[in-house]
């Protein structure tokens, strides 16, 4: 009998190869091809799953109406926030994070939550004991909890095992490395083996009809590690962020076949595990100093939640000609572009400068809105002069100065009124552009055309524009 040929796949982008490289040719990434059996073949390339008669497919058109489908409430809000309103039966939730960041807590206490609620819950794990989850539930406050606990790594097993619990509503498997089947001839975690376990655990939800949540490990860039096949299989992937150091825990849905993508849940992690962050724009802003240089408050979207957060800004003089340029929190190749539109439009001497800039609170920011709360900081920072600390900042800048529109900008100054601000630092809005937005009788605009204008506003107390009626 013919050995088994064998193949190399990239973790990274799922690009198969028939030798192994240093660097995939596909995404350009280093040491990320694994090695993998290749599917036996029959005589003239016919895979040997594909000799059965295929059958008969019914075409249906785009109409019809398909009721949304029902959820199962877990009883934390944040965490059904991030899910669309719950887990939906026969669905996969795939849950990646930094090792410690607190995956399993959430888990348990979500499984927990589903227990009392009088659901039927199992907890499988490859990486504890069930003495070591026990130990966890109890410094919870969670050992009365029914939930059923299990430490098994052989799929074999889990999936018979399983198939004699025909109600059960939801199953946690921690984590999805550590399984393996004696079906693949490679070591647990490798690519082979992680894509098998998670096909047959998947399978076996949608057909008994609970919910499946996956924990994955990422890797050092912080992806989810593993073959990226895996997140196209299944329905939601969860990103558990934030600073071991710090209290704040962000859960960002990056996919969801049921929900809203982008949407976060705030967590704090406390001794009696995780608790929710009801009101997170005033937990992020509650250490705020306002009369301090290099400070705006921007008025961000996450999702469909607004939040208010600390952008800092500091400035250190550097004459030796290699300035330094440290981000947290943010892109650094759009700080570049602003320092440079700064200069370049605005006079501002920046290039001789060490620039430090932080998000205050852990939070990561990613859209295009955060520039002008950017550059309000820096301007603050370069003149040492600072922001008003009644007044919220967002909009888009362009590479000639230009102030640009953004989305949701109801939601924004809204949430900025709830929190006592009395201004908003805003793009002029064009004629012909979008619709009138309204703004709260507690809040006046600043509408900002250009950077220079900006400047004026930080630096002398210049509000071009009129208080809304």
């Amino acid at each position: 009998m013919a050995k088994p040929a064998k193949t190399f796949v990239c973790s990274a982008c799922g690009s198969v190869f028939p030798k192994w490289a240093g660097r995939c040719e596909a995404c350009q990434a280093w040491n990320t091809l694994a090695e993998q059996e290749a599917p036996r073949t029959l005589p003239g390339g016919i895979k040997e799953t594909a000799r059965r008669a295929g059958a008969k497919i019914e075409f249906v058109g785009l109409e019809g109406i398909t009721p949304p489908p029902p959820r199962v409430p877990t009883t934390i809000s944040e965490f059904d926030r991030v899910l669309g309103g719950g887990l939906v039966p026969a669905s996969v939730v795939l849950v990646g994070g930094d090792p410690g960041i607190g995956k399993s807590t959430l888990l348990l206490q979500a499984s927990a939550a589903l227990g009392r609620a009088g659901q039927k819950v199992i907890y499988i794990s490859g990486e504890e004991s069930v003495d070591q989850i026990r130990l966890r539930a109890a410094r919870l406050g969670l050992s009365k909890s029914p939930v059923a606990l299990a430490a098994a790594t052989q799929l074999g097993d889990i999936l018979a095992s399983l198939a004699q619990v025909p109600d059960a509503a939801l199953v946690v498997i921690d984590s999805i490395q550590t399984m393996w089947t004696d079906g693949v001839d490679s070591a647990p975690g490798s690519v082979t083996q992680v894509r098998a376990a998670a096909f047959e655990l998947i399978r076996a939800a949608k057909t008994q009809g609970f919910s499946l949540l996956l924990v994955g490990h990422v890797t050092k860039d912080g992806g989810l590690a593993g073959p990226r096949v895996l997140e196209h299989m299944v329905d939601v992937v969860l990103h558990f962020e934030g600073d071991r150091g710090h209290q704040f825990r962000i859960l960002r849905g990056v996919k969801n076949r049921f929900g809203a993508t982008d949407e976060i849940g705030v967590f704090e992690m406390t001794g009696q595990g995780l608790s929710q962050v009801t009101n997170p724009s005033a937990l992020f802003l509650a250490e705020r100093r306002g009369n301090v240089s290099g400070s705006a408050v921007f008025a961000g979207l996450e999702g469909s939640r607004p939040v208010l957060v600390e952008i800092q800004c500091l400035l250190s003089a550097n004459p030796s000609g290699s300035p330094r340029r440290s981000v947290i929190g943010w892109d650094s190749g759009r700080l570049n572009m602003l320092l440079a539109v700064l200069e370049a439009r605005c006079g501002l001497k920046l290039a001789m400068n060490d620039v430090y800039l932080n998000v205050a609170g852990g939070l990561r920011v990613s859209e295009p809105a955060a520039d002008l709360a950017v550059a309000a900081a820096l301007i603050s920072a370069a003149t040492d002069v600072p922001t008003d600390p009644e007044m919220i900042f967002f909009g888009e800048i362009g590479l000639s100065g230009e102030l640009r529109q953004v989305a949701q900008a109801e939601l924004r100054l809204k949430e900025g009124a709830k929190l006592g601000f009395a201004r908003a630092a805003t793009p002029k809005r064009v004629a012909g552009g979008a619709a009138k937005i309204a703004v709260p009788k507690t809040l006046s605009l600043v509408e900002i055309g250009h950077l220079t204008d900006l400047v004026g506003v930080v630096t002398a107390g210049k509000k071009p524009g009129q208080k809304e009626e």
